[in-house]
């Protein structure tokens, strides 16, 4: 089977759209001067539920992207549902050779996450704060499995941000 193939399948799998947010750690936690970790941020699709009890959740990351890199440090992260009107974080977050991160959240209001620290995207559907459980490489891909240690409804105004056919939808 080709790649080409794989993905054309995989593409017709409506997904809902999430902001992975964590922070890094500082730079020399036993100075309590040093500078504190950036913010880091990234547009997933692959999240899922994985258990009520105890609550798990799954987030399938890139080997060797930043993120997967953080989290493999720091096990604190958390994830913001979006809304249909957040279709430009998505894109922000979801870009190639973006910017740094730091600039990336400069516009975009959000509250820090009391279990994590990680920023919560403000006007999300939802919240969720976690705590690593596992990590499994499966592929090109390292699967985070978090406990949620926390889950908030910031907002219930508008649909869900879904990607579909390789685009950002919503529904209806």
């Amino acid at each position: 089977m080709s790649n080409e193939a794989f993905k054309a399948a995989l593409a017709r799998l409506a997904a809902g759209v999430v902001l992975v947010t964590a922070q890094e750690p500082p730079l020399d936690p036993d100075d309590p001067l040093a500078p504190a970790g950036e913010d880091v941020g990234m547009t997933a699709t692959a999240f899922v539920s994985v258990s009520l009890d105890p609550p798990l959740v799954l987030v399938s990351l890139r080997t060797g992207a930043r993120m997967d890199d953080l989290l493999d440090e720091q096990p604190l992260w958390a994830v913001s549902v979006l809304t249909e009107s957040q279709r430009h974080i998505a894109g922000r977050f979801a870009m190639k050779g973006r910017i740094s991160d730091r600039l990336l959240f400069e516009d975009i209001p959000y509250v820090r996450g009391e279990a994590t620290g990680a920023p919560l995207v403000g006007g999300a559907l939802a919240t969720l704060e976690c705590r690593t459980e596992r990590r499994v490489i499966a592929g090109d891909h390292t699967l985070v499995i978090g406990r949620v240690l926390s889950a908030h409804l910031p907002s219930a105004e508008g649909g869900p941000l879904m990607y579909f056919r390789g685009r950002y939808r919503q529904l209806g």
